[in-house]
């Protein structure tokens, strides 16, 4: 069944036209990705399939009754509590709770047979729809959504004390629990943690309604849609498959087109050869040809019927980036020792160790919350460590691209800023900021009214020209589209220096980084691995506490126990093998080693080998 269709529409802004004569059908149940570059049209179009812009020309049919679900600007809540927030999700249940409660306290005093009679009437009725309509499940349903999302600690705070990402996420908890027909979502990662993301992607693969999203993350959309909208010059294009898939069929359909493009120029430009040599033999003829100058009109003819096919845009312009490491800097890049850190009562981590060396490439991973940025800010100087050392290598020169870039920039104009860490002339500077797809005079927009992406280029732009050697990344495909996170990840790539990156983009993750810290439970895990592999690794050793003292076990003093024990307990004495083993090799070299980089990296690695171990024997300890 459809329940949209969208017929030859078209949208404008401030004379721009945005698109026009575009036209579409959402089946029921369908999950579709909404793609594209930024600035391209994606989010006006979700606005007007939610009703919350009109278009121009055209017209936009909906299902009769349809039940849509749009996360837009976020409404003053005043003083509710997120939970309060979250809860206007069941108006009419909760309404209904209080009627019956009405109802039982009418019940419960002292009135005529026949009144009871009609009160306990209504009653039954009204408890009957109260449970047809999952009333006694709304506080499970609420539970769910919050702890998936990881909003479970903004549930009891005011709705208006929270930060637009927290009132974001409690939004999208909103959204998620109206449970509307079609749900539409823009760019619903962007706040979330990798475990929220991983949750809400297996929420919404199992979503009975029709969802259209918004998103740039590769491995969400591969999870989630089961098509791709495309949109490009204005134009759009369904693909009937999932984001690999899409990416795929693309590539194939432009190497298709383009090869039929090519025969059709050879034909045409045989045919113009043909034309000539016919009008050249009928001229050269005495008397001149008739028969050779008709057949050479019908012949041009033939090629003015010609349907020309146009280029594909093979080279779509994209983001210029080259970014080259200044002088290179010491082996040792970043060294933490023993680090702690606490805010009031709370302990954020507790005896975080970590090192970075030259040409690393390590990303810092974990949920909202457990103190990423932070580790950050000491690396960066604006925050000092409450015990322990951190310590920055000699010729180190720092570039850090924050998420929250150019926040407090209000009326300055877009090259004003670059030159402002870019000293050059204003003709070079256009020329730099045209590989960044600041044309002609949106030089001269103000950065406040940049979007987000915008103002990632535009770091971007000034970072590529700075003197630097080790980049520092906060989320820095958040605001990207597909295409620039693309053409980032390949210049990072290619970037000689060292990198550090805070990211829950799992495909970038995957992509760059061999190296993981995982903060967590007040303490961070190295993993010498990608995301994929730390993560494995990590779910395998799930408790992450503070060791104890190192029992003394073998096969021979271990009790009598279940077969489920039993085989517990045999995995886990096989990982402990293979520890051990790994510990009695890195301690051979450290025998053998006498660079002190070398020797220091080897220590860390032996430090974290043992601490999995302990941790090992911890987990067998309570199984016996």
């Amino acid at each position: 069944m459809i329940i949209c269709s969208v017929n030859h529409i078209a949208k404008s802004f401030g004379g721009n036209i945005i698109f026009k004569d575009l036209s579409l059908e959402v089946q029921e149940g369908s999950r579709i990705g909404l793609v594209g570059r930024n600035g391209g049209g994606k989010t006006t179009l979700l606005k007007l399939l939610a009703n919350q812009e009109t278009v121009d020309e055209g017209v936009i049919h909906w299902k009769k009754g349809l039940k849509i679900g749009y996360l837009a600007q976020i409404p003053d809540y005043k003083e509710l509590t997120g939970k309060e927030v979250l809860k206007t999700a069941f108006e009419k249940l909760t309404a209904a709770q209080t009627k019956l409660q009405q109802l039982e306290v009418e019940m419960g005093q002292d009135i005529a047979p026949s009144d009871l009679q009609r009160l306990m009437d209504h009653y039954g009725k009204l408890q009957d729809e109260f449970i047809l309509n999952g009333g006694y499940e709304m506080d499970a349903q609420l539970d769910r959504i919050a702890n998936g999302l990881n909003i479970t600690d903004l549930l009891e705070k005011t709705f208006s004390s929270l930060s637009g990402g927290e009132k974001t996420k409690v939004g999208l908890g909103l959204s998620l629990l109206k449970n509307p027909e079609l749900l539409l979502l823009d760019e619903p990662t962007n706040h979330l943690d990798l475990k929220a993301i991983e949750w809400l992607g297996a929420f919404l693969k199992e979503y009975t309604g029709t969802i259209i999203l918004i998103s740039h993350d590769r491995y969400f959309l591969d999870e989630v849609v089961t098509k791709v909208l495309e949109m490009e010059d204005g134009e759009i294009e369904l693909y009937h498959t999932n984001f690999s898939g899409y990416a795929k069929e693309k590539e194939e359909r432009l190497l298709r087109e383009f090869q039929e493009y090519q025969e059709q120029q050879k034909k045409i430009k045989k045919m113009k050869e043909a034309i000539k040599r016919l009008r050249d033999w009928a001229n050269r003829s005495n008397p001149p040809s008739a028969a050779l100058h008709k057949r050479a009109t019908n012949m041009q003819r033939a090629l003015d019927r010609i349907e020309k096919l146009e280029r594909p845009k093979i080279d779509v312009k994209k983001m210029a980036i080259d970014f080259e490491a200044a002088d290179r800097s010491g082996k040792d890049v970043i060294v933490m020792e023993d680090v702690t850190k606490s805010f009031g009562s709370r302990t954020l981590f507790d005896h975080v160790n970590l090192l970075i060396q030259f040409k690393d490439r390590t990303a810092i991973v974990g949920e909202n919350g457990t103190g990423k940025s932070t580790l950050l800010k000491m690396i960066l100087k604006e925050m000092e460590p409450d015990k322990g050392v951190v310590k920055v290598g000699s010729n180190v020169k720092v570039g850090y691209l924050s998420q929250q870039v150019f926040t407090e920039i209000g009326d300055q104009q877009l090259i004003d800023v670059f030159r402002s860490e870019v000293v050059i002339n204003e003709g070079e500077a256009r020329h730099i900021l045209a590989r960044f797809l600041f044309y002609g005079p949106a030089v001269f927009r103000k950065v406040s009214q940049l979007s987000g992406g915008e103002r990632m280029r535009l770091r971007l732009a000034q970072l590529m020209y700075q003197d630097i050697n080790l980049l520092i990344l906060d989320e820095p495909t958040n605001h990207l589209d597909i295409d620039s996170s693309e053409v980032l990840e390949e210049a990072l790539e290619l970037f000689n220096g060292t990198i550090l990156a805070v990211s829950h983009d799992r495909y970038f993750l995957n992509k760059l980084f061999k190296k993981i810290y995982w903060l967590q439970d007040g303490t961070v895990r190295f993993f010498d691995g990608n995301y994929d592999w730390a993560k494995r690794k990590l779910e395998e050793t799930i408790t992450i506490k503070q060791p104890p003292e190192k029992p003394v076990l073998s096969k021979k003093s271990l009790p009598k126990v279940s077969k489920v024990e039993e085989d517990e307990v045999g995995t886990l004495e096989v990982e402990i093998e293979e520890i051990e083993a790994e510990i009695q090799d890195l301690k051979q070299k450290l025998g053998i080693e006498s660079e002190l980089g070398l020797l220091q990296k080897i220590y860390h690695e032996l430090e974290l080998r043992e601490n999995s171990r302990d941790r090992l024997y911890q987990q067998l300890e309570e199984i016996i």
